[in-house]
């Protein structure tokens, strides 16, 4: 892989992911995460493809069928956790109910931003960067939701648990964590069995899923200790 080839690729991976980092930071303009762990949390996101990719593989030598599908999205949604819980979310400026969920956004669309990277740099290599940049922006639309939608039901259940008890926070945020591989996994089972037409049908569900987590986002904005 050439030079230009990896730029063109980690642009257009990273770009349209900053975009919605800067979107998601928007809605929580009033009490701002610190720069310097939104950055962090955006490069957890990518370090956790590095540690993915190896676990996934041995999936596919033990797995097939739904089984591996369900597995590779459980193995994502699990890291992405993993790595957030004990980098960014353990910081004392995870101080307030909303502060999860926009890490955890934080660090899915660092995630898809590196997922996205390796994704055009065969496109490039063998298209050229158009036809890479309307494969990315297919994906920009697509895939990067669906991470962001995965993983914030994680964030969302912790932000409803914020001031409860710490039994009661396990419980949420592992529930949190099932839902996402649920999501997760029934995004890549029907993208993997749809045609053309269900394919829109599938990303219309994803931008459901989008509208439903921004009024979740200003209920968790209003929650208050009691």
């Amino acid at each position: 892989m050439d030079i230009a080839t990896f730029v063109y690729a980690a642009l257009g991976g990273i770009v349209p992911a900053l975009i919605w980092v800067w979107f998601w930071n928007k809605e929580d303009a009033k009490h701002p995460e610190p720069k310097q762990l939104i950055v962090a949390a955006f490069l957890v996101g990518m370090v956790a493809v590095a540690a993915v990719i190896p676990l996934q593989k041995m999936a596919t030598v033990f797995l097939s069928g739904t089984a591996m599908v369900v597995a590779w999205a459980a193995i994502e949604e699990v890291m992405k956790f993993a790595l957030a819980y004990f980098t960014v979310l353990s910081h004392r400026a995870n101080n307030e109910p909303i502060d999860p969920l926009i890490y955890m956004i934080t660090v899915a669309l660092g995630f898809a931003a590196a997922e996205n990277a390796l994704f055009l740099v065969d496109p490039i290599s063998n298209s050229g960067v158009i036809e890479s940049i309307l494969t990315g922006n297919f994906r920009f639309l697509g895939a990067t939701l669906l991470h962001v939608l995965a993983s914030s039901t994680i964030g969302l259940a912790l932000g409803l648990a914020f001031y409860k008890r710490k039994l009661v926070k396990f419980w949420f945020g592992f529930l949190g964590l099932i839902l996402a591989v649920i999501l997760h996994g029934l995004f890549n089972f029907f993208i993997l069995k749809s045609n053309g037409g269900e394919l829109m049908r599938v990303f219309m569900f994803v931008w459901i899923g989008l509208v439903l987590l921004l009024i979740a986002f200003e209920r968790v904005k209003r929650i208050t200790r009691n």
